[in-house]
């Protein structure tokens, strides 16, 4: 895969009514338009913009990885794109509805697990270079109150110490979780899977 290819959407697994009838082919080529001229049908979809998102992330920085990919290896591995690929196919799903417990009588609000995968998956803006694949939930997310313990695998740039990396990004998702849902979170869980050399700047301007 380059910065040129269009994720295939059977790797993805989605088909179009994972996205309100649209295909991820036409998702990427709208983000190559600049999202221009602008498709209501696309915009107020939730699976598209989550896809959108997250698609559009990883276009600013698997040129990079990959360009430096190239100069490591004869034949890069593209794998770890895959994994982001899928973990992206999934936020795009909605899943479950998960409830939020506020102190309104009558009230009935919820989330769907897509939508936090999507917030998850949002944190990648805190962290430069950081790639989150698929996220899990352990727990009834469904049942207020319940124990959830979320499970995630990241890809992290090269030079960057892990441990104080997984930290700050356990950091990120706690913070945005606590403010967006009333999931109990027990723990974040996060497994480093691949490590990505950045280009250096410096040696580019030569």
């Amino acid at each position: 895969m380059n910065e040129h290819d269009t994720p295939d959407a059977r790797i993805l697994g989605l088909e179009p009514e994972d996205l309100d009838g649209h295909t991820i082919e036409e998702l990427s080529d709208y983000l190559e338009a600049g999202c221009r001229p602008p498709d209501p049908a696309i915009d107020e979809s939730p699976g598209c913009r989550i896809a959108l998102e997250a698609l559009e992330r990883l276009r600013r920085l698997s040129p990079e990885l990959l360009a430096a990919d190239a100069e490591a290896e004869p034949e890069p591995d593209d794998s770890w794109v895959q994994r982001i690929l899928s973990g992206i196919a999934l936020d795009a799903h909605a899943g479950r509805r998960i409830p939020i417990t506020v102190p309104v009588a009558n009230a009935d609000l919820g989330i769907t697990e897509g939508a936090v995968r999507g917030l998850i998956r949002a944190t990648e803006n805190a962290l430069p270079g950081v790639l989150i694949g698929k996220s899990r939930f352990d727990g009834d997310v469904t049942v207020p109150g319940e124990p959830v313990r979320i499970q995630l695998d990241v890809s992290v740039p090269y030079g960057e110490p892990i441990p104080g990396l997984v930290d700050r990004l356990r950091h990120e998702i706690d913070v945005r979780l606590r403010d967006h849902t009333t999931l109990h979170i027990t723990a974040v869980d996060i497994t480093v899977h691949d490590v990505r050399r950045l280009p250096d700047p410096a040696e580019e301007d030569r």
